[in-house]
């Protein structure tokens, strides 16, 4: 599957839940909190082709995702994307060190899940801050993103690793990426 998506740094999550809803979004799936941990190999081969495999821990579920390197495109983030529910995620973590994978990055967020369509709205509560992250076609998005009142200039293509990064080096967090 290819994800298409974009994210935006949000000062008020509850105005924004107010907006979406006021558009005909309806809530898929509660606030609810996630620790993300990305595996690469010890030379890093995977975060240097730009890719990502990911557990993702929610509830009682565990997550296996991988994400290809990004595709081009100037406003958005566009790449592969494959997912599967993990049933045991000790046999996992087993497999993962076994074929020498190792935990590289890992990051903690609340996060809702709202619908319109076919446009997945996801509102993130991160340590660096409140994200809206919209996932779609990219008519969709900028059509929702400018009815929210955001410009395709606070479109951020960067990942949640590259956003964390950014703070531990004390950069400005959220600012759109320059092409």
């Amino acid at each position: 599957m290819v994800e298409i998506e974009v994210k935006i740094k949000i000062k008020d999550i509850e105005e924004t839940i107010t907006k979406i809803k006021k558009l005909g979004a309806h809530l898929e799936k509660k606030r609810r909190f996630e620790e993300n941990i990305l595996y690469d190999f010890p030379s890093r081969s995977l975060s240097q082709g730009k890719q990502a495999l990911r557990v993702r821990k929610t509830d009682r579920k565990t997550f296996l995702t991988f994400k290809g390197s990004p595709q081009r495109s100037r406003k958005f983030k566009v790449r592969d994307e494959y997912e599967t529910e993990v049933k045991n995620e000790k046999q996992l973590k087993k497999i993962l060190k076994s074929i020498g994978l190792i935990p590289s990055f890992r990051y903690q967020k609340y996060r809702a899940v709202f619908k319109h369509k076919k446009l997945k709205l996801c509102l993130d509560e991160t340590s660096i801050g409140n994200f809206l992250e919209l996932e779609g076609e990219r008519e969709q998005i900028v059509r929702m993103a400018v009815a929210l009142g955001y410009s395709k200039k606070e479109f951020i293509k960067k990942d949640y690793v590259q956003l964390f990064q950014e703070m531990r080096k004390g950069l400005q967090t959220g600012d759109p990426e320059v092409p």
